[in-house]
Formats: C-alpha cells, sequence, structure tokens
C-alpha cells in the first residue's frame, strides 16, 4: 500500500451566506486547496464530492458534484457523489485516502459543502432528520415521546436523551456541558473562519433557549454553510512537489449496528493501523453536534476513563494551553456544523495544526492529531463513524 499525504487543505469561512450557492462555496474551497498543493485541476485522478442535504434544500439530486464543480477545470476526472449524513466529507475523505492507497490514482480530491441556511427553517430541520431509519420509526419513540422533547430538532432531541442518560450515570452536569460551550466558543474566537467568534459565559449557556432538556441553544451546532477541500496524494508526489505533507496514518470508516459501539470500533483500527494510541495525541477535532456529545466521546477513545469526561474538561487539559487540546478550531458548536463540509473542516483544521500555520490557537509542537465524524442515528448508535489519524 501507498503512503498517503495531505498536500493541500482549505476552506471557506462557515456561516450564514445568504448569496452563496453550493457551487460558489465548492469553488472557492477547491481553488484554495489545489493552490495549497502547488497542484493544478487536471492533475487531480479522481474527485470525490460530499453533500448531505442539498437534493431536498435545492432540488438538485443524482449529479450533485458535477454540477457543483462544473466550472472548477475538474470535469473530465472521475466524479463520486457521496451522502453519508454528517459522516459525508469524512467518508469522502477516506475514498480519496483509499484510492491513492490502492494505487488507482495518485492525486485525489475530497470535498464537502454544504448550504443548509434556507428562508424556511423548518426545511433545513426535515432534510436533517431524514439521517435515521424512516423504516422504522417506533425505535425513535423513546427519544421524541416525552415531555422534554419536541421543540423542532429530532436529533437534538436524541442527544438529549443521550444526555440524561449520561447524567445519570456519571453525575455529570448541565453547568459541565455549559463548560464545553464556553471552551468552544473561546477557541473560536481566535478562528477567522468560525461561525461564532463571541466569547460566552457559562450563566450565558444556562440561560439561552431551551431546545429540548437539558440542551440549550448554547449547547447545540446551528445551521450554517460552508464547504472544505482536501488534496491526498502518494508520498512520492508530495515530496515531489516539495510540499509541507501530512501523512494520513489511520483513517477508519465503520457504520453502525444499532447498538452504541461505532465510535470505539473505529478508533480502535485507526489506532491499530497508525500504531498509536490516545496517549499520542496532541490535538482532536471531535463531532460536538451538541456540547455533552464532546465529554462522552473522551471517554470513547480513551482519553480518560469511563464517567471521567467532565472531569478531564475541568482539569483544563482539553483547551489551549493543555496537554490534549479538543476543537481548537471552535468545533462543531461555534466553528459551525454545515453538515456535509463538517469532516473536511476538521481535516483542515488538524492539517493546518500540524504545519503551525494555525496563529493565536496554535497548539505548540503538534505532532499527532485525531479527527472523529459521525453522522446519522441506526437504533442506538450512530449510523456513519470515521475516525483519522494524522501526524507530521
Amino acid at each position: 500500500m501507498t503512503d498517503v499525504v495531505i498536500a493541500g487543505a482549505a476552506m471557506t469561512r462557515f456561516g450564514k451566506f445568504g448569496g452563496s450557492t453550493i457551487r460558489s462555496l465548492s469553488e472557492e474551497a477547491v481553488s484554495d486547496a489545489l493552490a495549497d498543493a502547488g497542484l493544478t485541476p487536471a492533475e487531480v485522478g479522481m474527485v470525490f464530492f460530499a453533500n448531505a442535504a442539498a437534493g431536498m434544500l435545492t432540488g438538485q439530486e443524482m449529479i450533485r458534484g458535477q454540477v457543483a464543480l462544473r466550472h472548477t477545470g475538474l470535469l473530465g476526472a472521475p466524479i463520486v457523489n457521496v451522502e453519508n449524513a454528517c459522516a459525508s466529507a469524512s467518508t469522502a475523505f477516506h475514498l480519496a485516502v483509499t484510492a491513492v492507497a490502492g494505487g488507482a490514482v495518485d492525486v485525489a480530491l475530497a470535498v464537502g459543502v454544504e448550504k443548509l441556511t434556507h428562508h424556511d427553517k423548518t426545511k433545513s430541520f426535515a432534510a436533517i432528520a431524514t439521517a435515521v431509519d424512516q423504516l422504522e420509526p417506533g425505535e425513535l419513540r423513546q427519544w421524541t415521546d416525552t415531555e422534554c422533547a419536541g421543540r423542532g430538532s429530532l436529533f437534538m432531541d436524541i442527544y438529549a436523551a443521550q444526555t440524561r442518560a449520561y447524567m445519570a450515570r456519571t453525575g455529570a452536569t448541565a453547568a459541565d456541558f455549559a463548560e464545553v460551550s464556553v471552551k468552544s466558543h473561546d477557541h473560536a474566537s481566535l478562528n477567522p473562519k468560525a461561525q461564532y467568534r463571541e466569547r460566552v459565559t457559562a450563566g450565558e449557556v444556562l440561560a439561552s433557549r431551551l431546545v429540548s432538556e437539558p440542551l440549550t441553544v448554547l449547547m447545540c451546532s446551528p445551521l450554517g454553510d460552508g464547504a472544505a477541500a482536501i488534496v491526498v496524494c502518494s508520498a512520492a508526489r508530495a515530496r515531489a512537489l516539495g510540499v509541507s505533507g501530512v501523512r494520513v496514518r489511520g483513517c477508519a470508516l465503520v457504520s453502525g449496528d444499532g447498538e452504541k459501539g461505532s465510535l470505539q470500533r473505529a478508533a480502535t483500527r485507526a489506532f491499530n493501523s497508525a500504531g498509536l494510541g490516545p496517549e499520542d495525541l496532541d490535538v482532536l477535532e471531535i463531532h460536538d453536534a451538541a456540547a455533552p456529545a464532546e465529554l462522552m466521546v473522551y471517554e470513547d477513545l480513551g482519553l480518560c476513563g469511563e464517567g471521567q469526561g467532565a472531569a478531564l474538561l475541568r482539569s483544563g487539559q482539553t483547551r489551549l494551553g493543555g496537554s490534549c487540546v479538543v476543537n481548537p478550531s471552535g468545533g462543531l458548536l461555534a466553528k459551525g456544523h454545515p453538515i456535509g463540509a463538517t469532516g473536511c473542516g476538521q481535516l483542515v483544521e488538524l492539517t493546518d495544526q500540524l504545519r503551525g500555520r494555525c496563529g493565536p490557537r496554535q497548539v505548540p509542537g503538534a505532532r499527532v492529531a485525531l479527527a472523529e465524524n459521525g453522522g446519522g442515528f441506526l437504533g442506538r448508535d450512530t449510523a456513519a463513524m470515521v475516525v483519522t489519524i494524522l501526524a507530521t
């Protein structure tokens, strides 16, 4: 198998951009990523284009990538359209890595893009809510048929139910979840690409509008738009380009099996592939679609023991300046969560961290990074999960 390197990485700002389109966002990210790698569109051997919701929100189906990339110079290369809920972009990256590692092409491009803002917000929420098993709606009753649910977001109702169970099991409190949001917004204040750059206090988080008990709106990721692109190539091609490449040490994609465990399975595969463990990580970007998820992921990745997520947060070690920094970009909570772009957006941040080009949010001496990106729900498990490990 060929060693795979990230040669170029770029993203648009994440936010709410009324005048943007899937095409304009894609063009910006692709152009900047290719420039970062020092490559032309003609040198790209294959493209994997990720998007989750355009079909429902714009009516564009079937050939989303070909349409979005029509004027980029990439037409003619194979374009593979990828849809895998919130893990769409990381799935596209996994496929790009696989194509290069297997020798099918020397250079591949992964693009993730989403435009979730819509004049009718209910359509955006309806699109997101399709990422569950529509043939077995009864399994969701445990999440939705409660007095705590039903304020507009099915996924936040699910996260809230998981959170209540986590609180009962571990003793974590709403105040702990508020501190996750405080940390994320502190980090995002240093990120010019983040959707929300204003710092918040724990009191403001707790006092913000209730979405689904115990989640308040400042504990939930926002709707937004954005795109991100990653150029991967063989190590030999990277040397020829003279780029400061970041090595892909492990990239595992698994599907949920209906019972909680997809993250642990994906993490085990990625760590085994990389020959590394949680203790080796310097910086992480994780899927904090709701603030409590960050603490749960700490435990599932082995950053701390079971039930110790809140204690790890309180220790300060996952903040900038700590030994294992989590979501220096601001995470989904503050950087934003345009779902089809999120996975590649995480990898752009980690590539920049490992190259030492993150300015005031730089993690000093970062050498090993991990991205965790999940999408959809299947029973009690995440439907699609990708864990990626990068290193200098």
